[in-house]
């Protein structure tokens, strides 16, 4: 039964008679339609204005465009909609993560390498704010993980760290001011990913902590998000078979299955134990993760049956969508789960759909560049004669680029030697591919090297490491003791693992102009570099403190 005017929706007399209303006057074809979020961008104009028009679809995400063209999209398909859309966003890291004009205030390691809950509120603001301006209402974030694993290439910087304390704290911070702006939070991804060192989009992972130490963590953020009004969740597909097994001693290792799809989880933890009354959809379906859990036809209503209100991305929509009116017409998903499941998807637009303007402002750059001032972290510094960097010490710097050189506002390479120009240095920059093997001899204490190291972390790959230069890794810190050298990691904080013997190393946690040019004039000017890291940037490896 769902609670309308409890925890997290609080609905309205009023509110409630619309949803109550609302939900009599449809079919079951439309009630199906309403458990669907689609992505935008994978269908013609016509063809999704339909699926709107016709299948009554409930929920649609756009990829970052333009604000203006964000609204621009929505424009005909509001028009279509017999009932407001949920209109989803991935706001991850700042507004960009909903429009290509927002600020990219950072991934949240940035913010909490500040370690300063204000810090927190001003990246919900930014999100809310920016996001609302395109017509937004709905934000697939906080992404409440725990980094427990370095070798993870997908939790990483997206998430606020290894510390389970800090996380449930500054994934509420976001929370509340997202929620206070008028937008939906999802917290994601449930039961929590970050312990496995591999990507469920590729195919299912495993949260493998004991039942105890998962509730201690992982539960426990949940929770905290859910006493504090979250009002949806997305479930990973992500087993955790220690808790679903506690849940249901019958089931066997091999039964359990992610969370998209278990009752244990989703039935037995997060309605039974946490009391959790809000939405609760799948992470994308088109993950392997999902695919090679289950036969597809089904999966998708085996989804809802389970607990799941809402299901997120299609590999085809014509194809689901028959799936899961399958499914309730032969009973898989029942006539009363559906309506549980359309009338939580109907709260939730009642809350948001009709929302009043966000009065709220935000300044998205300027808070950008003092969250960059806060967070950036000299994680070790062996050389301490080195720093400040300075024009007279060291007259020439080589640059040496790492990874990916294009970032949203220009080009890695560029910034960073427009950067030290300014400052007064003679900077190059390396192309290994043009230099031979050579001695030391003509080396000199009077050159530096700086490297800019941009390896973020991103779906459907397997790991985040340096690679080097495939011509005898000449792009490699080989001559430590012979010129001083300092590492920037713009992106992954846990490089030191490929570069354990350089002196000075520094983590900056996201790569954009501000972070680039903040970075250089610390190391210029003489700091301070207030960054508290919020995972082991050693990697529990004792070389790399040397």
């Amino acid at each position: 039964m769902v609670r309308l005017t409890e925890k997290p929706f609080y609905l309205t007399a009023e509110q409630v008679k619309w949803v109550e209303n609302t939900l009599a006057g449809m079919s079951t074809e439309e009630k199906v339609g309403q458990l669907f979020c689609v992505m935008g961008q994978d269908y013609a104009p016509d063809a999704l204005r339909d699926m709107v028009a016709r299948e009554k679809v409930g929920g649609i995400l756009f990829r970052p465009e333009p604000a203006q063209s964000i609204r621009n999209r929505f424009a005909p398909l509001d028009e279509a909609a017999k009932v407001p859309l949920l209109k989803a966003a991935n706001l991850e890291e700042g507004g960009t993560g909903g429009i290509t004009d927002g600020t990219l205030f950072g991934w949240p390691m940035l913010a909490a390498a500040t370690d300063d809950e204000a810090v927190v509120e001003k990246f919900g603001r930014v999100c809310a704010v920016e996001g609302r301006g395109a017509g937004i209402n709905w934000t697939f974030s906080p992404v409440c993980d725990i980094d427990m694993n370095f070798r993870n290439p997908i939790t990483n910087v997206r998430t606020y760290g290894s510390d389970p304390a800090r996380v449930t704290r500054l994934s509420r911070r976001y929370m509340e001011a997202v929620q206070g702006c008028g937008m939906a939070a999802c917290a994601k991804h449930f039961p929590g990913d970050g312990v496995d060192f591999r990507d469920q989009h590729l195919h299912p992972t495993y949260n493998s902590l004991p039942a105890a130490a998962w509730y201690d963590t992982y539960g426990a953020i949940y929770r905290n998000l859910i006493d504090g009004g979250l009002m949806s969740v997305m479930v990973g597909h992500i087993c955790q078979p220690n808790v679903s097994m506690e849940v249901n001693p019958e089931l066997r290792f091999e039964d359990c299955l992610p969370a998209s799809l278990s009752p244990e989880l989703l039935n037995g933890v997060l309605r039974g134990k946490f009391g959790f009354n809000g939405v609760i959809t799948t992470d994308a379906t088109i993950m392997g993760g999902y695919t090679m859990a289950m036969e597809r036809r089904r999966a998708i209503p085996q989804s809802i049956a389970a607990g799941c209100d809402v299901l997120v991305f299609n590999t085809d929509f014509k194809e689901d969508y028959g799936y899961l009116l399958a499914g309730v017409r032969e009973g898989t998903v029942s006539a009363g789960r559906l309506d549980e499941a359309v009338t939580r998807v109907l709260a939730l637009k009642a809350k948001v759909c009709f929302a009043p303007p966000c009065e709220t402002e935000a300044d998205g750059a300027k808070w950008h560049r003092e969250a960059a001032e806060q967070a950036i972290t000299l994680v070790k510094n062996n050389r301490p004669d080195v720093l400040p960097v300075t024009p007279q010490r060291y007259p020439e710097v080589r640059l040496i680029v790492l990874g990916k050189d294009d970032i949203l506002d220009g080009k890695v390479s560029e910034i960073g030697l427009e950067a030290l120009r300014k400052k007064g240095f003679d900077a190059e920059l390396y192309q290994p591919y043009e230099d031979d093997l050579h001695g030391t001899s003509k080396l000199t204490d009077r050159r530096l090297t700086l490297y800019l190291a941009n390896y973020e972390q991103a779906s459907n790959q397997t790991t985040v490491r340096v690679e080097w230069c495939k011509k005898h890794a000449l792009d490699g810190p080989r001559f430590l003791n012979e010129e001083p050298c300092v590492f920037v990691s713009l992106a992954n904080p846990y490089l030191l693992q490929d570069v354990p013997r350089v002196p000075i190393y520094i983590n900056a946690y996201t790569a954009t102009r501000t972070v680039i040019e903040t970075v250089i004039d610390k190391l210029a000017d003489g700091g301070p570099f207030t960054g508290v890291s919020p995972v082991d940037a050693f990697c529990g490896l004792a070389d790399t403190r040397l």
